[in-house]
């Protein structure tokens, strides 16, 4: 059997009860680690926190791993109980659909333990789940690569009126474009865009194409390590929000629509300028 089970969102504690006790019974544990991570990333202390838990070793599936070598990980679910867990809810990459689908075309039994993801999480803000339109990905512009894709899908949204979801690039294990072109792999450090960086790209990308879709006068909503305790959440114009320090990933950022007066109230609670802090760090600041 493979038990595909997503761990939420802050740390070790999120993962539910019948997450748990799936993984408790499963021979082999493997943990994704590209597509999210846990409050406390990939170090050694908090990978030991989680086998500590667990009672048994966790194997890091790096996107090599997972997309390269899937093979390896379904061959010990044919023979025992294997766990393949998933930071938030294991739908929200489309990869695991992709391991599931193989895995019941080899015959694999195949359970999901859900828990909450980014995808629900960003509701704290008060902007509805319901008015929001296509997510999209801002990857990490590179001299030779400046990708603007996503700003079509912005556009849509907001002429629809719809709130977008921007994932911010994750880069951990990837290969250098260097190394790659002298055919031996070379890993690159991890890097973890900030909600600074996404925004100087969109800017970047309207101000080159353009478009109206928006500028720096648009409301946005930045989120720092939503669901974890230290989480931070800030609300204002995109020239606003790239002033602030969000500290510590992951992080991620919303691109607001037309708003409902009920919206308004809520956000209106984590701008910079409101006297209600709760919405900062623990100790009220920003």
């Amino acid at each position: 059997m493979l038990y595909v089970i997503g761990l939420g969102l802050g740390d070790e504690k999120d993962i539910t009860l019948r997450g748990l006790e799936a993984v408790k019974k499963c021979e082999k544990v493997f943990m994704e680690a590209y597509t999210s991570l846990l409050s406390f990333g990939l170090s050694d202390d908090g990978i030991a926190t989680l086998e500590n838990l667990y009672g048994k070793p966790i194997t890091i599936a790096d996107r090599e791993m997972v997309e390269e070598k899937a093979d390896e990980i379904l061959s010990d679910a044919r023979a025992s109980d294997v766990a393949f867990l998933v930071v938030g809810d294991p739908f929200g990459a489309t990869t695991h659909s992709d391991l599931v689908v193989r895995a019941r075309e080899l015959g694999i039994g195949v359970k999901v333990v859900h828990n909450a993801s980014v995808m629900n999480a960003i509701g704290i803000c008060g902007l509805q789940l319901y008015r929001y339109g296509e997510t999209v990905s801002i990857p990490f512009f590179t001299d030779v690569w400046r990708p603007d894709s996503f700003y079509e899908k912005i556009m849509k949204n907001r002429e629809l009126g719809l709130h977008t979801l921007c994932l911010l690039d994750i880069r951990v294990k990837e290969p250098s474009w260097e190394s790659l072109s002298r055919g031996k792999k070379k890993y690159e450090p991890p890097r973890y865009m900030t909600i600074n960086t996404a925004i100087e790209q969109l800017l970047e990308v309207v101000q080159k194409l353009g478009g109206s879709a928006y500028d720096e006068d648009t409301d946005c909503v930045g989120f720092a390590r939503v669901g974890s305790e230290d989480q931070v959440i800030v609300a204002g114009p995109m020239k606003e929000l790239l002033s602030v320090d969000f500290g510590l990933p992951l992080h991620c950022l919303v691109i607001t629509g037309k708003t409902h007066p009920l919206e308004e109230e809520m956000l209106n609670t984590y701008r910079l300028n409101t006297n209600n802090d709760s919405n900062q760090k623990d100790d009220g600041s920003v």
